[in-house]
């Protein structure tokens, strides 16, 4: 399996990791009329101030923080195909490039700090001015803006797990161990920052993939380490769906932030809210997958329209 899109098409995880390439290749045209921004902007004000909506992120919320986003005009799909789950567990060779590429990735993820858009929600969480906030986003930019109880979906890049044994690791601790079995690795491999994609990964000539050496798990041995995140083919933990549901459940609406809903696992959010009777909002720079669904759609910079929002809610309670 490499980059090319092959699989063997008689291993049992094929029929997972073709649909997770369908899903990644998905494009998301308008679907719906372009809204005028004075009514969905005073649309969404209104959800704030009267719902307490469930808030869904993807990585247009992190943008202005130097991580790129998959389907924007510059976004990553551009350049470069995720890896699969299907790929990453069946394939040593697959998994090998992975890390190398990752390890040079990293750290500029690691530099990542959170921006406005990551401080504003954090505010309306803690104020309670929203009823949850759930992320597509694997950076932890959220949580390091100060906002707790973050539902993050498909999970942290900070966090690397053990397929055989499921051991647990912080990931610094991985990192200073390959930079250990790579000496001078780093020095020579140099990577514009504007290059590394949403996961970390990065595109690597096969010489330096060939010379990267990986690190075991610290318990068991094993090569074969995962970043705790949920790539394209597997499935969210029931866990975590379960706890957005709740949050879901609780809220008088959905707003979803700086995402296209490419992704079902984040869609099925706009879906269950149009079933149950309740309002949705959309702040992106770009079409949506839910556009069709949404009572208010607002084409915009995400950190423009929140800030935006943030005065006049924070205008609404001083007085």
């Amino acid at each position: 399996m490499a980059d090319n899109d092959s699989f063997d098409t008689s291993h049992p995880a094929a029929l997972a990791h073709h649909s997770a390439i369908r899903s990644i290749q998905r494009v998301v045209a308008e679907t719906a009329p372009l809204q005028d921004a004075n009514i969905a902007s005073a649309g969404i004000l209104r959800l704030l101030r009267e719902t307490r909506p469930l808030v869904l992120t993807g990585a247009g919320v992190s943008t202005d923080s130097g991580i790129p986003d998959y389907r924007g005009p510059n976004g990553s799909l551009v350049r470069h195909r995720p890896m699969t789950y299907q790929e990453f567990r069946h394939d040593p060779k697959a998994r090998h490039r992975y890390w190398a590429r990752s390890f040079v990735g990293w750290r500029h993820m690691d530099r990542a700090r959170p921006n406005r858009a990551h401080e504003i929600l954090a505010s309306w969480a803690a104020s309670g001015l929203i009823a949850g906030l759930v992320t597509q986003n694997v950076d932890g930019l959220h949580a390091e803006a100060g906002a707790a109880d973050v539902v993050t979906l498909h999970g942290d890049l900070d966090i690397v797990r053990c397929l055989d044994c499921g051991a647990t690791e912080a990931r610094a601790s991985l990192d200073a161990r390959l930079a250990a079995a790579n000496p001078g690795y780093l020095d020579a491999v140099r990577v514009a920052p504007e290059l590394v994609n949403p996961d970390g990964d990065v595109t690597l000539d096969q010489a330096w993939v060939d010379r990267f050496v990986m690190a075991p798990c610290l318990v068991c041995g094993s090569l074969a380490l995962k970043p705790d995140v949920v790539y394209f083919g597997e499935n969210v933990p029931e866990v975590k769906k379960s706890r957005a549901r709740e949050l879901a459940a609780a809220a008088g609406s959905v707003l979803t932030v700086g995402t296209s809903l490419a992704v079902t696992s984040g869609y099925r959010f706009v879906l269950d809210a149009k079933a149950a009777g309740k309002p949705v909002g959309i702040i992106n720079g770009g079409p949506t997958r839910g556009d069709a669904k949404a009572d208010y759609r607002w084409r915009s910079d995400v950190a423009s329209a929140l800030a935006w929002l943030d005065a006049r809610v924070r205008g609404s309670a001083s007085r």
